[in-house]
């Protein structure tokens, strides 16, 4: 309790900043990549609703008004199919026939390799053994190469490179690399676009390509936006490099929310993270699951572990943002039927 009382107080006193009064932060991309991107989606996705919900204000409480982006509503159901779709759009001709490689936990994975199919590019994913089955017949069913192989996603990441050194392939690290980034982005500036209320984004990070296309485009646009990242107690990596202004890469990422399953921070992202979030908060995997049933219960739309994140850590935070227009996204519906049944028994039990 001591720790969210901090979390609150200083949540309080970055609300009533305005992050583009101090020094530019250094992002990895412009205003115009995100222009960019989105011009090149433009025909393949239609920009996801934003959304207010009563019962969700009546439960945030504090006077928070709450506004949900539906990434979950994505034709891959997660937000990552604008990041893989602008990566494989971005490439040049012979680089998308000698095809591409990719790691991922699932949701990056089935962007890409939903890009593949619209684009006819030879696509190879790789998962960690053991990784969510719905997610890996959902990348097969795109009709990408599966490849399983390693504990968990930083060795997928090896495995992908590896590949990539063997087969000539272009490699789409989910986090590093500029269109990835780019293609995220364009959630902040529809969010942005959409209402022009909103000025507080609290946003999971796995790699962080949400938080940095956010600030980017709040940036570009000359709106005042304050984010808080959020990420799984068990996976803290970037929580903890962010408090020690360096970064750390920890053994284990022990959650059950595996989109946000990281051990590490990221080249591309961690200075924009570093300088332009407001704050960080964390959350156990027993708030992330009744997260998870908030939103079903409240919004009627349904949202994997790692798409709850934002949820759960509003909750935490809302005492302190009293009155301010609140934007959440709700980052992938790709939940498996086991988690979902243990998530709606409210046992974790097996997934702690």
């Amino acid at each position: 309790m001591a720790g969210t009382a901090r979390l609150q107080r200083r949540a309080s006193r970055a609300g009533g900043r305005r992050w583009y009064r101090r020094p530019p932060v250094p992002t990895p991309i412009s205003f115009d990549d995100i222009l960019a991107a989105r011009d090149r989606l433009r025909p393949y996705l239609e920009p996801t609703p934003l959304r207010s919900y009563a019962l969700l204000d009546d439960l945030i409480g504090h006077g928070v008004k709450v506004l949900v982006k539906h990434e979950n509503l994505q034709p891959t159901g997660a937000f990552k199919v604008r990041n893989g779709l602008n990566a494989v759009l971005s490439l040049d001709e012979e680089s998308r026939r000698c095809g591409v490689v990719a790691a991922s936990t699932g949701n990056h994975g089935q962007g890409v390799a939903f890009a593949g199919r619209l684009t006819n590019t030879p696509v190879t994913i790789c998962v960690p053994v053991g990784n969510n089955p719905d997610k890996n017949a959902a990348i097969r069913g795109f009709g990408a190469t599966l490849v399983e192989e390693g504990a968990d996603y930083a060795a997928a990441v090896e495995v992908a490179a590896r590949i990539r050194r063997e087969g000539g392939l272009t490699l789409l690290h989910s986090t590093d690399n500029a269109s990835v980034i780019a293609g995220a982005g364009t959630i902040g500036l529809e969010i942005l676009e959409q209402s022009r209320e909103v000025d507080t984004l609290v946003v999971a990070i796995g790699g962080g390509s949400q938080a940095v296309g956010a600030i980017t485009a709040a940036g570009g646009l000359g709106r005042s936006l304050t984010v808080f990242g959020a990420q799984a107690s068990g996976a803290s990596a970037g929580r903890d490099s962010w408090h020690a202004r360096r970064r750390i890469t920890t053994e284990r990422a022990d959650t059950f929310a595996d989109g946000v399953a990281t051990r590490m921070t990221y080249e591309f992202t961690f200075d924009a993270l570093l300088w332009g979030l407001a704050d960080f908060a964390t959350v156990t995997d027993a708030e992330i699951a009744d997260a998870m049933r908030v939103a079903l219960r409240t919004t009627h739309t349904l949202v994997e572990p790692a798409g709850a994140v934002g949820l759960a850590a509003l909750r935490k935070l809302a005492p302190a943002l009293s009155g301010r227009q609140v934007a959440i996204i709700f980052s992938g519906a790709n939940a498996d039927e086991a988690t979902l049944k243990r998530v709606l028994a409210g046992d974790l039990s097996r997934s702690a």
